[in-house]
């Protein structure tokens, strides 16, 4: 007898919705009712374990896909619980209604196990890709067997049925191709190897199919001829799951290859097994190359989330902190809150305390890898330093604590990349500040003639050659009580005797000393006598937060703001030109204004700022040479 029932007007709505919403890529069908098939032999599994008369034997537990072109059918078949009639209606006829819900509840889990079907719309997403499900199966412990049929959201039809075997059989009418879709590619071997491989790899149980394969036709030499061949397709033991004893290097490499998270060789692996409030098992890579689309807004950070060997998402962001978004691999947990449909999750402590561990981990190996294997480290801080950089300026600097033992920066002395650990370390007593010089290169940053007195006192003077360096920096005001100070500094809090007779000496030149500053008409705050200069005759210093390299990349984004630095033009009493602004303040002041504007241009194009008229400074340039 065939009873025909209706859903509920809310199951209606709900399966409308679930088909066209829910889930955003039509292969996850595949997904769910391969999960739902596990779940069903895992229901025997732990039946197996209170029941005395029920043995489990695992190699009698499989699922197997079949694809029939012809009729457009595919077949999804487990060897799992089965469902009687009354299953049926309560897990099939109302949508949302989970048996694996209630079946987890009423069980304690053990062993590892888990069941993770527990909102019951995951079947529905057959209707993505089906015109009419039909299920039939057989309850252990029961001689009847049930046919289950819909077309979608009008309902469906029950019958009793002839089945041999305990189990279940999910057959899908495939549609037609559209002008949008291309139906059919769920029916070809490749496409389903590659569903399977993606999202159900490590299902625990063997997940079967007919491949064909090509074989020496018998009688020939070399006449090949196609054979079906039935083939295991997913690995089953995810290598997360393994004893770390058991996997060599080797391992994770083909595991980082096998799962394309780049084809690079990275420089470390961090496997992670935590059994607690939350368990789980990640293993996390750093990559030894930057990819070529990272510093854009194409780049999508995450890591892969399973659910019990199950992909959830390919990329799950909440799982990496934006500073450490060049970290790949993987998390498998049991203990995840899922909400409605396995892409889908709820925003919980859960995540967030995952997250935090990851955190811990990754800013604990990279520490290793900088103290142990220094040019592993470097070869990762080439690509990603600049990443670092950016999360100790965003958020207002709450991540600097984090970051800041991981910076490193070109060194004056040394000659290559330290930490700010290292530079403390090697401070002389009684030197108040970590300074440090900016600029486009090293070699242009060498040449400044800012960093002279610094580095006649023996200073050591680290070189910022990235944009976001000084603004990380300024963000980080201080490391280990040590505040930052830029050699452009009007103020470099050295030798107090210093600055004493350069006061005297403004005092005696401040007619001079104002007069230029008229001159530039605006263009700098003040002209002073420089204590910083030995060899060069003029430079520009800076008062306030923002200096001249923050002004150029400001004034260099496309909502340039026109920012300016307050600048200082300061001028060498010691240079030969000091004494020839001299000489014309006293006798000639359009020579003054000549030289003044010289030494201006000259003062800008040091700094590599553009001078405001080329051709002026070329005429007066000429003016001094004839």
């Amino acid at each position: 007898m065939v009873e025909t029932k209706e859903f509920k007007a809310e199951s209606k709505r709900l399966l409308e919705m679930m088909i066209n919403s829910i889930y955003s890529q039509k292969e996850v069908f595949l997904r769910e009712l391969i999960s739902n098939a596990s779940d069903a032999i895992d229901k025997i599994y732990y039946k197996a374990l209170t029941d005395e008369e029920l043995s489990f034997e695992k190699e009698h537990y499989y699922i197997k896909l079949t694809a029939n072109k012809e009729d457009r059918t595919l077949t999804i078949s487990d060897t799992g619980i089965g469902m009687t009639k009354e299953e049926l209606e309560m897990n099939l006829g109302t949508i949302a209604k989970s048996g694996s819900l209630a079946f987890k509840s009423e069980n304690e889990l053990k062993d590892g196990h888990d069941i993770i079907g527990q909102f019951g719309v995951g079947f529905y997403a057959a209707f993505m890709v089906a015109d009419v499900v039909t299920v039939i199966t057989k309850a252990l412990e029961s001689d009847a067997a049930y046919k289950w049929v819909s077309q979608g959201a009008n309902g469906y039809t029950i019958e009793t049925t002839e089945k041999e075997t305990v189990g279940t059989d999910i057959i899908l009418k495939i549609k037609e191709n559209t002008e949008e879709d291309s139906y059919e590619e769920f029916l070809e071997e490749y496409r389903l190897k590659a569903i399977i491989k993606k999202y159900s790899d490590f299902i625990r149980y063997p997940i079967k199919m007919d491949i064909t394969t090509k074989k020496p036709k018998e009688g020939t030499e070399n006449e090949l001829e196609d054979v079906m061949e039935e083939q295991i397709i997913n690995s089953m033991v995810p290598i997360w799951r393994k004893n770390k004893n058991e996997l060599t290097e080797e391992d994770y490499q083909n595991f980082y290859t096998e799962k394309r998270f780049g084809f690079d060789q990275p420089l470390r692996h961090i496997h992670i097994s935590v059994d607690g409030t939350i368990s789980y098992q990640a293993i996390l890579y750093i990559p030894e190359k930057t990819p070529f689309d990272y510093y854009s807004k194409e780049y999508e950070k995450g890591l892969e989330l399973y659910a019990n060997g199950v992909l959830i998402m390919e990329k799950c962001g909440d799982l990496l902190p934006d500073y450490f978004s060049f970290v790949k691999g993987m998390v498998d947990s049991s203990d995840l809150s899922l909400n409605i449909s396995r892409e889908m999750l709820q925003q919980d402590r859960q995540l967030k305390r995952i997250e935090k561990n990851l955190t811990k981990k990754i800013k604990s190996q990279l520490q290793t890898m900088l103290k142990n294997e220094r040019e592993k480290y470097e070869t990762f801080y080439q690509a990603f330093g600049r990443q670092l950089k950016f999360g100790v300026y965003s958020d207002f600097g709450a991540n600097k604590d984090m970051l800041q033992d991981l910076l490193l920066f070109y060194s004056s002395k040394e000659k290559k990349l330290v930490s700010l650990d290292e530079y403390v370390l090697r401070m002389k007593e009684d030197q108040k500040y970590i300074y440090y010089a900016a600029g486009e290169s090293i070699e242009r940053i060498e040449r400044l003639p800012q960093t002279e007195l610094v580095a006649d006192k023996g200073y050591e003077i680290l070189y910022f050659t990235e944009d976001i360096d000084e603004f990380s920096i300024k963000m980080l005001m201080n490391y280990k009580e040590k505040e930052f100070k830029s050699v452009s500094a009007s103020d470099l809090g050295l030798n107090e005797e210093e600055n004493k007779i350069d006061q005297k000496l403004e005092e005696e030149n401040k007619d001079l000393l104002e007069e230029m500053k008229n001159i530039l008409n605006g263009q700098v705050n003040n002209v002073k006598i420089s204590a910083r200069l030995k060899s060069h005759p003029v430079c520009l210093s800076t008062e306030g937060e923002i200096t001249i390299e923050m002004e150029k990349i400001l004034n260099a984004m496309p909502d340039n703001q026109n920012v300016k630095a307050n600048k200082v033009l300061e001028i060498n009493k010691d240079h030969a030109v000091f004494q020839s602004l001299s000489n014309a303040f006293a006798n000639d002041k359009e020579k003054l204004v000549l030289f003044t504007t010289l030494l201006y241009n000259q003062a800008l194009l040091i700094e590599g700022l553009p001078i405001n008229d080329p051709v002026e400074f070329t005429n007066n340039i000429c003016k001094i040479m004839v």
